[in-house]
């Protein structure tokens, strides 16, 4: 069957490997689309340190069931079933698992990071980490992994309807972020440099955003806030200047979150956290509730799909695409192959 690779540093390839063979407990699930993550754009950018190659990349699926092991419990799963994957392990032993946090084990091992995805035309995937998803496209499907992220940040910043949220950063994931804190009740302020995607920031629940490239992000983010700050703040960007500034933007016993991963060293203001007693919380991963969260509230309408997916190819053209998101980021949300 056919799969993508990312052999090395920008250089991709089709390659044909052999059929997976499923375990008793596993269901086997033919591919239709699959999103190519930010993760993916790193790992060919060659700036993924979670990742060895060659590696297929693909953790955003949407699938339908082909075959069921003989241990996956009776009537759970049938063929022909619409479903997509948590595509995350985890030990059962560390720290986080027994705390019942299994999304932030220590030993993790993200589809198409750390072992090989689903960007081919079948995988085999345990029976515990397939998610029923039926009434669901499969463009919407692609996007319920990155939503989930946003909407895990969400729920570690414990965003209420009394909370004025800012999110940095609208791509996939902080779309989820935005759409997550809207739909409880929260005033959402959306942060990018790109009107376009601040444009689908307010279709996705955003009330308010700012331009943090035209504006003074400062300036506005107090005018908005009545010059108290935000009670939560979402870094969703990944980059030095924009942890120090969700610091910085956060009000006096406020709450920051971050998903993104800074690539170089952050230098703070310590006595910020102190004076502020603010909350720092890291956000990684998502959780089965997070997901079964973001597919009740797609069913609803409530989430932009056909604008969030900015480009859609087959798998003969994806190496191509992911050579076309690396050469210019800001012009993409989301990229869909559709496998079948």
């Amino acid at each position: 069957m056919n799969a993508l690779q990312i052999e090395r540093e920008g250089h991709t390839r089709l390659v044909n490997v052999g059929m997976p063979e499923p375990a008793p407990g596993d269901v086997l699930l033919r591919v239709r689309t699959v999103g190519f993550c930010g993760s993916d754009l790193n790992t060919y950018r060659g700036r993924n340190p979670l990742v060895s190659f060659p590696r297929i990349p693909g953790h955003e699926i949407a699938a339908v069931v082909e075959h069921v092991g003989a241990d996956v419990p009776a009537g759970r799963f049938t063929p022909g079933q619409h479903v997509t994957v948590l595509p995350y392990t985890e030990c059962g032993t560390c720290a986080a698992c027994m705390r019942g946090r299994p999304n932030a084990c220590r030993d993790n091992q993200t589809l198409g990071v750390q072992r090989d995805g689903a960007m081919t035309e079948f995988v085999a995937v345990p029976w515990q980490k397939v998610l029923d998803a039926g009434g669901l496209s499969a463009r919407e499907l692609a996007l319920v992994e990155p939503l989930s992220v946003g909407f895990h940040a969400v729920d570690r910043g414990r965003v209420t309807a009394q909370d004025s949220v800012i999110v940095i950063g609208c791509g996939a994931v902080g779309l989820g972020a935005i759409s997550g804190a809207a739909q409880r009740g929260a005033r959402v302020i959306a942060v990018d440099v790109h009107d376009g995607k601040l444009a689908l920031a307010r279709r996705a629940g955003a009330a308010e955003t700012i331009n943090s490239r035209d504006d003074s992000l400062h300036e506005r983010a107090q005018s908005l806030t009545n010059g108290h700050g935000a009670d939560v703040v979402i870094e969703a960007v990944g980059l030095p200047d924009t942890f120090v500034v969700a610091v910085q933007e956060a009000a006096f016993t406020g709450r920051v979150v971050y998903i993104g991963y800074a690539q170089a060293p952050v230098t703070y203001e310590t006595s910020q956290f102190v004076k502020k007693e603010l909350d720092i919380l890291g956000s990684r991963n998502a959780t089965a509730n997070d997901f079964r969260a973001v597919m009740t509230m797609l069913r609803t309408g409530a989430f932009p799909v056909c604008d969030a997916v900015t480009r859609v190819v087959d798998l003969a053209d994806a190496g191509q695409a992911l050579g076309d998101w690396s050469a210019s980021p800001s012009d993409i949300t989301r990229i869909h192959v559709d496998v079948s």
